[in-house]
């Protein structure tokens, strides 16, 4: 995780050093949008490549990830969150607590969310995938990214592509119509800010508006 996601107190640094938390969360609210809105700039470099090819031991694996065909040579023990993260260079997909505990890394596999922490790239072999830069553009944001917007469904943002991702998830699946369904569709997505009344509020403007 960043150091830029801590409070100064929480890097060992003096809590009076000019950075208020008002401040903190304020900036780390706007960094979390912009990565939960996908700014669809992120490409793949050559030097990534060349990394995982010269991996001893590195597989063939073929992943389309938000429509794009990718032919990579992986570390077979890689997973799925770190090959999108660290090799194709998609980082508004999130690393938490790396034990499929908090949901910050859910992505969808053939339309389906998957915790991609859970999962190794090589399981992957001509699977579809979406992450958050793949739902929408800012200037075309899929529905439930404007919803997040509108409803404040964010504080910090280091959870909302993982939130959004299983928000959208969840239009596809058998769910009640209540908020306490959502609720418990949406158990496996952890914000430690507590903003799911604004986050349950969003999914409910979603689903009303369908």
């Amino acid at each position: 995780m960043a150091d830029d996601l801590f409070l100064p107190e929480q890097r060992g640094e003096p809590s009076g050093a000019g950075v208020s938390r008002r401040l903190f969360l304020s900036t780390a609210g706007t960094a979390g949008i912009v990565a939960a809105i996908g700014a669809g700039e992120f490409a793949p470099s050559k030097e990534a490549f060349a990394k995982t090819a010269a991996i001893e031991g590195a597989i063939p694996v073929t992943l389309h990830v938000n429509g794009q065909q990718h032919r990579l040579q992986v570390d077979p023990r890689t997973t799925l969150l770190d090959c999108l993260r660290e090799v194709l260079q998609l980082t508004g997909t999130k690393k938490g607590c790396d034990h499929g505990q908090c949901g910050a890394c859910t992505v969808h596999v053939n339309s389906r969310r998957v915790n991609s922490c859970l999962s190794l790239a090589v399981m992957h072999e001509g699977d579809q995938i979406t992450t958050i830069e793949g739902l929408g553009q800012p200037d075309n944001l899929h529905p439930m990214q404007k919803a997040f917007v509108e409803c404040d469904g964010y504080q910090c943002g280091y959870c909302t592509s993982g939130q959004i991702m299983s928000a959208v998830a969840l239009l596809k699946e058998p769910c009640g119509p209540d908020d306490a369904d959502i609720k418990e569709s949406m158990a496996g997505n952890i914000c430690r800010c507590g903003a799911y009344p604004n986050i349950v509020a969003a999914i409910q403007q979603v689903r009303r508006a369908k």
